[in-house]
């Protein structure tokens, strides 16, 4: 009887297994991910809602890119070379077992390249026409060195000789780049799932002009695959490869002149973020948070729409995970559609899902541990942002202007949330966007930017001339 029974269950589990792949296949084709369909090249996302159409301006006079010592953006990726079978394409969507080091050319507009036009209609926040971002050309150096596995044979791998180590000339343009700039910084994006090389390229290029070319910035381009079913395998691959990550963070913490690293993962990518993180806490078992600070300089961690299991992220903490970077935010949403379907899927609540509903709710002990570490970690509530609803809410980095202005000046002056003029969320440990936060911003920028401030004292007189903005 026992064995009849179990007989009738599985061909129902099976069932019920196969309905729930549909169903959520179906979602995530309605949602469509983390990205739309794979392109070279991206409409700039809107003006963030700080720079006020030109009332603050970070750009240049001057095209930064006769100045850039590569003439483009930097970009680490363990993705394989497309090869000759894909000759349109620079990277495939497949692993490889090391990182790959280059810079890549980036084109601003699509009419005859002009700076000043660049820097006018890029700063506008009703933008009517479209201002497209597009890969000219890519440049690859070699490879990270010391991320080639002990065990492979170059020359059995690469019969016609193996790619250099590149580690140095890596080094020596961010070195290159940080002489030119007033702040030392470096940047490194990492996109979500579902995109092509070309994705991460792109955002960072984006994320890089409304950051004033501050720095140097860094698309890293894991290799997550452009499907809609692939969320399982680019899952696998961005929690299991995040050793390359780790790697090439301590490349630049020893090898260039950087004052302070930031990351800003997204999505899927915030999996390969925390785990890399977790593996430096790790290895730093035993040393205080300054000690780790000084040998790695990782400052900010932003994590945007994180698709990581919260439990993940609990056990991560437990190996010290906070120890690692002087702060991390946490963006949360309670509209994001693609982590509402993760959440289905895994049966588990994401980490930026706002508390409540699907989301969970936040422990007592949870609370106790916000309000503790409140200097090193810091949820963010995104969903009353303006445009924070945009793209199924999973892409508001990007869609909304409030939300990318609050992660731009985070990066851009190391502006606290309060600081910042976001409030405390009633009853949670975690901070929400008041209806006036752009003119809280201001407020805040005027106290540490004197060039901005008096631009901004003549606006609140009254006398500023908006017409005259370059």
């Amino acid at each position: 009887m026992q064995k009849i029974r179990i007989m009738k269950i599985v061909p129902q589990l099976r069932l019920a297994a196969t309905m729930r792949i549909i169903v959520v296949a179906l979602l995530f084709l309605t949602i469509n991910g983390c990205a739309r369909s794979p392109v070279d090249q991206v409409n700039l996302m809107p003006a963030p809602d700080v720079y006020g159409d030109g009332l603050l301006n970070p750009l240049p006079e001057v095209d930064p890119f006769t100045n850039i010592p590569y003439k483009g953006i930097l970009y680490a990726t363990d993705r394989l070379p497309a090869g000759e079978e894909d000759p349109e394409r620079y990277y495939a969507n497949d692993r490889g077992l090391m990182v790959r080091l280059g810079a890549a050319r980036v084109v601003l507009a699509d009419r005859l390249y002009n700076w000043e036009y660049a820097r006018d209609i890029s700063m506008l926040k009703a933008r009517t026409e479209k201002f497209p971002v597009r890969i000219d050309s890519v440049d690859e150096w070699g490879v990270l060195g010391n991320t080639v596995p002990y065990w492979v044979d170059m020359d059995v791998m690469f019969p016609d000789g193996p790619p250099p180590d590149a580690t140095s000339r890596f080094a020596e343009a961010i070195n290159a780049q940080l002489a030119l700039s007033e702040k030392k910084h470096v940047y490194i994006y990492v996109h979500g799932y579902k995109v092509v090389y070309e994705n991460p390229v792109l955002i960072a290029s984006e994320l890089w002009h409304f950051m004033g070319y501050q720095g140097a910035f860094i698309a890293y381009a894991w290799p997550s695959t452009p499907s809609a079913f692939a969320y399982i395998k680019d899952s696998d691959t961005s929690a299991g490869y995040a050793r390359n990550l780790r790697l090439l963070i301590e490349a630049i913490a020893e090898e260039t002149d950087v004052d302070k690293i930031h990351l800003v993962g997204y999505s899927n990518g915030t999996r390969l973020v925390t785990r890399a993180l977790e593996q430096l806490s790790l290895i730093h078992q035993g040393k205080s948070a300054e000690e780790i600070y000084d040998k790695l300089r990782i400052h900010n961690v932003i994590l945007v729409g994180s698709d990581l299991d919260r439990g993940v992220f609990t056990s991560y903490l437990s190996d010290g995970l906070l120890n690692v970077q002087k702060h991390m935010t946490i963006y949360m949403s309670e509209t994001d559609k693609a982590l509402g379907v993760s959440q289905f899927l895994t049966n588990r609540q994401r980490l930026g899902q706002m508390f409540g509903g699907d989301g969970g709710e936040m422990t007592p002990w949870g609370r106790e541990a916000l309000a503790k570490y409140k200097d090193q970690i810091s949820l963010i509530n995104v969903t009353g942002a303006e445009g924070a609803q945009s793209a199924s809410g999973h892409g508001y980095f990007r869609a909304s202007p409030w939300a990318s202005s609050d992660i731009l000046m985070t990066l851009y002056y190391g502006l606290k949330p309060k600081e910042r003029g976001l409030v405390d969320e009633e009853g949670l440990p975690m901070y929400t966007f008041p209806p006036d936060f752009i003119n809280r911003l201001w407020d805040a920028i005027e106290k540490v930017d004197p060039e901005f401030a008096k631009d901004y004292q003549k606006l609140k007189e009254g006398s500023y001339n908006q017409s005259a903005v370059p």
